[in-house]
């Protein structure tokens, strides 16, 4: 499992349980360049949605997109990519 996605998993289970500077942190500047490589409709791609999943946990909050996009990401690599 992804480090990332775990920390908003946990995130996602006890939002007391992690800080907004563990979330900031866990916004990767790896992922950030993969980011600049898709498109929002790129629903496919893991980088796109641990991106899109830890960015939606520290940048806004939002828990209902962080838990889309963690379901994403498991639809994903379920699938084996």
């Amino acid at each position: 499992m992804n480090i990332h996605i775990e920390l908003v998993k946990k995130w996602l289970a006890d939002p007391a349980s992690v800080t907004q500077q563990e979330l900031d942190d866990n916004c990767d500047p790896a992922l950030d360049a993969a980011y600049d490589d898709y498109t929002c409709a790129d629903y496919d791609d893991v980088a796109y949605v641990v991106y899109a999943a830890t960015h939606a946990a520290a940048d806004y909050a939002d828990y209902y997109a962080a838990k889309h996009w963690v379901k994403r990401y498991e639809e994903l690599t379920e699938q084996g990519e």
